[in-house]
């Protein structure tokens, strides 16, 4: 996947409705999603026609959901492997400008296609809810880029179904795992898996999660469902993120399998990993101001204030001894204090906003 892998950003301007209209050219298996209820308040039914559209697997038991985007040489292959393990193969197709929804449909996978390229995100959350509207039990993501092996899926459903775990994630850094990525991927992979811990507050080493950005995931129905109706997930890449954070929201359980994941293909990622990192990084600096405002700012405003106290001090002694204002000491402990005491002062104000919304029942979560 050129664009859309779990270390690679799509880029991508906002979401409309989950899925709209495609060309004509498109074979009958790609069809729209339609985001529109019809005037009954009932959701519209999938345009699609032939043996395998959506309408010919009510209610099936896996679906592997594989977004897309500039795909065209690989996903025919993808779609054709993941098949031998999945009930319905479903590719959402998000504004490609080549040919992937014609050589995923001709593959036999069912087509959702987006108008325009709107981000990895945006494609999560059409099949969080086309799997929704098909009530699956399991709901596997994964790479359309041939990174991901398919024939993991079944070790996920496995899992999943021995362990009743809402979200398993396929792992790379657990025993078993097999993956050749980059050192310098690695080590940045790693990195962001103990900032993105550390900001859920896990701590404990048998907690944490060893691959959050692994796009190799499976959903429970009830974790589908919820996924379906959280507006707080972003389009980009930092979705993957987004979904741990609404998964720890709800204190679901969380278990990791190892897979097999390669980089050797012709059309992997050209996304800078720095980039990628610098925007997940923003995003968890986000998520820990928004949901531990007392650790993210209290503390450090804390610090500041006794520094600046301590620098003042510092100031007085020097002055005293020698009889010249120290200007530069001084208003170096000016700023520090009043830095850190508008620091204080906000963190209190967001604790307070953080701990009404939660007693109210609201999720105070926002963009």
């Amino acid at each position: 996947m050129s664009e859309h892998t779990a270390d690679g950003v799509s880029a991508s301007e906002g979401v409309g409705s989950a899925v709209d209209v495609v060309d004509d050219h498109v074979p009958d298996r790609v069809h729209p999603l339609e985001s529109d209820r019809s005037e009954n308040g009932r959701q519209p039914t999938e345009h699609t026609s032939g043996s395998g559209s959506a309408s010919a697997h009510a209610d099936p038991d896996v679906m592997v959901a594989i977004p897309a985007y500039n795909e065209e040489a690989t996903i025919g292959d993808v779609v054709r492997r993941v098949a031998e393990h999945a009930d319905l193969v479903l590719v959402v197709d998000d504004g490609s400008g080549d040919s992937t929804a014609i050589r995923a449909a001709e593959a036999g996978a069912v087509v959702s296609a987006h108008d325009r390229n709107r981000g990895y995100g945006a494609a999560l959350k059409t099949a969080f809810e086309t799997a929704k509207g098909h009530d699956v039990t399991h709901l596997v993501v994964l790479d359309a880029d041939g990174q991901h092996d398919p024939a993991d899926v079944p070790r996920l459903v496995r899992a999943q179904a021995t362990t009743h775990a809402p979200l398993v994630i396929g792992s790379r850094f657990v025993d078993g795992a097999v993956s050749n990525a980059p050192f310098y991927r690695r080590v940045g992979l790693r990195v962001i898996n103990v900032l993105t811990n550390l900001s859920m507050g896990i701590v404990r080493a048998d907690s944490r999660m060893s691959d959050t950005q692994s796009g190799f995931r499976a959903y429970d129905r009830e974790a589908i469902e919820t996924l379906a109706e959280d507006m707080t997930i972003g389009d980009w890449m930092d979705a993957s993120t987004d979904i741990l954070y609404h998964i720890h929201h709800h204190d679901y359980p969380v278990e990791e399998v190892p897979i097999t994941v390669t980089y050797d293909v012709a059309n992997a990622s050209s996304q800078d990993p720095l980039s990628h990192g610098m925007i997940l990084l923003q995003n968890i600096l986000k998520t820990v101001e928004r949901e531990r405002p007392l650790t993210a700012l209290a503390l450090p405003g804390f610090s500041l204030t006794f520094g600046g106290l301590g620098v003042g001090y510092w100031a007085v002694v020097s002055y005293v001894q020698s009889g010249t204002f120290p200007v530069g000491l001084s208003l170096s402990a000016v700023f520090l204090v009043l830095v850190g005491i508008f620091a204080c002062f906000t963190a209190i104000v967001l604790h307070s906003l953080s701990t009404y919304f939660e007693n109210a029942g609201i999720d105070g979560r926002s963009r």
